[in-house]
């Protein structure tokens, strides 16, 4: 198996003629590949690509309800998407460069469809969701019904355990490990998209248009999380049995944190358009000039091609990275984009959840209003970083000082969320005291107004008493009777509201959590516009961001560099970020659910307060130190210019016929 050597020459002949005045100028067929055409097809691949993966940020909460799984492993699925890309990307990215990249990059959206198909296969092979509620139908065979109200016939209630662990079977088999294969088969095709699309627009473009062109391309990249977010939304209004199971019988809400939406259908039709996207890549030519007319490159009298084999190709490769890993400003300017990466990938992962936990957020509403204000923001910021870059000619200098204004502007933009938070909903006997307790800080789910009733400790079936408080379930609240059935059903005599000073006859509860404050809601419009702000600001940066790892390499090392930084970034960044944050937000737990087979399920209430603290905390102190090693790239970077500057300029004093300050080289 052979490749060319030059990878930026043609290997399809032209018909051309050559000779005196007989020379023609090449024909070219109207539908002939150019480079915006591939720059369209690579950007509906981008849109592809962005969508699945946004879709998967905004059903991680879903997820981890219908898997009754924790966030630290909900962290492991998400960045398995990164386990996978750093497994080809750097191998991708040089042995490519040699090869047929639109192919190849064709191929890896082929892998990327199948991967996120496969995603989700798990919700055909699993039973209905269950789940515990005192409101379910006797006669839906779907739920699981709990004697959760406290009655002399039920001192001690227990749950009715599902059929498949009555016969021993193993309800929380780890299917959740689908998604993860899955997601790493997204990985590895992604692995070609990024290294091979940039480099190969970089070779092709004139120099002038390439940072617009990548900046048109991330533009429209951009579009996929809005149409990912929305579906999300649309998807988590949809509960996760549609068409299998009664919605009357449905007696939760949206805003429930037992609710799970059909998070597996936005897999099935991002999948299926993902399949599309990875036809049309394989009939492109090996290489494309940006006009269709034949390229100086093209002209028989260049061609002289040799073929090199894969072995020769990778005696080359040590020395290439040899000489990517000693250039010191490569590598300070790797460890800043970790820095960087690692607290943007943890703020768009746990940004959903966050919304949803800190304001009292539905995921339907949470993912709708992300898509339609934070994601546009982003891409409009997108669109003018490629053209500041283009219209001002931005040089590397220029890039390093436009990076450094927008990231330092977006964190001082996001100060203000410290300040936009809610508190914590009233939940007895985990944020605040049954009224009555013997010592005021006491705080425990069982108290004397319900120490008869039995209540078993896992129970989680949320009722809002006339007194503003949120009981775990009917039973914890000690509510003797119901009145009314499904989402309508009502439970009175509760003695432990009575506790609060009210009377027998404003003692009764209702379905579900209590709701939020008014100002709540508007706090979270207001952190909705702040975020949208500094995601505009913070996107400004995107083209230089991209094209500095780029400019600051030999050009030879171009698609290497991008394999190399997209590696560093997933390793160092992508995969421990959001595992270990994961694991800092399981610290912050109150309340576990549990499995149906027995064993710890999914969180159902955070402590808000320091959730708040750790995700800001976190992330900005990430920022600073990023933005201080970005500084000292920024202070080296401008010596070296005024270094070079003044050795042309002394250069051009010795020798002003010889030598081309322009080009800085001597004339021949």
């Amino acid at each position: 198996m052979t490749a060319d050597g030059n990878p930026d020459r043609f290997t399809e002949p032209r018909p051309m003629e050559y000779g005196g005045h007989n020379q023609k100028t090449p024909q070219t067929k109207c539908c002939s590949p150019t480079l915006k055409i591939f720059i369209g097809l690579l950007a509906f691949s981008y849109f592809t690509k962005t969508l699945t993966g946004s879709y998967t940020k905004s059903t991680l909460t879903q997820i981890e309800r219908r898997f009754e799984i924790s966030s630290s492993t909900v962290g492991i699925i998400d960045s398995s998407f990164e386990m996978g890309n750093l497994l080809v990307i750097t191998f991708v990215s040089y042995f490519g460069a040699k090869f047929h990249r639109p192919k190849i990059i064709g191929s890896g959206v082929l892998l990327m469809g199948v991967g996120t198909l496969l995603m989700a296969l798990p919700h055909f092979i699993m039973s209905r969701y269950k789940f515990d509620t005192a409101a379910a139908h006797i006669n839906d065979p779907y739920n699981v019904t709990v004697s959760s109200t406290c009655s002399s016939d039920h001192k001690n209630p227990v749950q009715q355990l599902d059929s498949g662990c009555l016969k021993g079977e193993a309800e929380s088999s780890p299917m959740w490990m689908i998604l993860l294969f899955g997601n790493i088969l997204r990985g590895i095709g992604e692995a070609s998209i990024g290294p091979l699309g940039m480099s190969f627009i970089d070779d092709y473009a004139h120099p002038e248009n390439s940072a617009f062109y990548i900046g048109c391309l991330q533009t429209l990249g951009v579009i996929g999380p809005v149409f990912g977010y929305s579906l999300g939304s649309l998807c988590a209004s949809l509960y996760v049995d549609i068409g299998f199971v009664n919605q009357e019988s449905v007696t939760i809400t949206p805003q429930d944190s037992r609710w799970v939406g059909a998070w597996w259908l936005g897999y099935v039709l991002s999948g299926l358009l993902t399949l599309l996207a990875a036809l049309p890549l394989w009939f492109l030519p090996r290489a494309l000039p940006e006009y269709p007319q034949t390229s100086k490159l093209d002209h028989p009298s260049n061609q002289h091609k040799h073929t090199l084999s894969i072995t020769e190709i990778a005696k080359d490769f040590g020395p290439s990275l040899k000489r990517l890993l000693t250039n010191g400003r490569y590598l300070l300017y790797l460890v800043y984009s970790v820095l960087a990466f690692s607290g943007f990938i943890i703020f768009i992962t746990y940004l959903p959840k966050y919304l949803e936990q800190q304001f009292g957020q539905s995921a339907f509403k949470t993912n709708c209003l992300i898509g339609v204000t934070s994601i546009p923001s982003a891409a409009l910021g997108m669109f003018f970083s490629g053209w500041i870059m283009k219209y001002f000619k931005l040089d590397e200098l220029g890039s390093t000082k436009l990076l450094f204004f927008s990231s330092v502007t977006a964190l001082i933009c996001t100060i203000p969320f410290f300040a936009l938070s809610c508190e914590n909903i009233d939940v007895a006997g985990v944020t605040v005291p049954y009224q009555g307790s013997v010592e005021v800080q006491d705080i425990s789910i069982l108290t004397s107004c319900n120490a008869d009733c039995g209540c078993p400790d896992f129970q989680w079936d949320p009722v809002c008493g006339q007194n503003g408080v949120t009981y775990i379930s009917p039973c914890h609240a000690g509510c003797k009777s119901t009145l009314g059935a499904g989402r309508n059903m009502t439970f009175h005599g509760c003695t432990c509201i009575q506790s609060w000073g009210l009377t027998s006859g404003n003692s009764s509860a209702v379905l579900g959590q209590c709701p939020r404050e008014t100002s709540c809601t508007t706090m979270f419009y207001i952190f909705l516009a702040l975020m949208s702000l500094a995601f505009f600001v913070y996107c400004l940066s995107t083209v230089p961001f991209f094209l500095i790892s780029l400019r600051i390499v030999d050009p030879a090392l171009k698609s290497l560099s991008v394999g190399v930084f997209t590696f560093v970034l997933r390793v160092f960044g992508g995969i421990p970020a959001t595992i270990c944050f994961g694991a800092l937000i399981d610290l912050t737990c109150l309340k576990w659910g549990q499995k149906k087979c027995g064993g710890s399920g999914a969180c159902r209430i955070y402590d808000t307060e320091t959730f708040r603290y750790l995700f800001l905390g976190l992330i900005g102190s990430l920022r600073v130190i990023g933005y201080t090693l970005l500084w000292i790239f920024t202070a080296g970077l401008k010596r070296k210019v005024q270094n070079d500057k003044q050795i042309s300029k002394d250069k051009e004093l010795q020798y002003p016929v010889l030598y081309d300050p322009e080009h800085e080289k001597f004339l021949k």
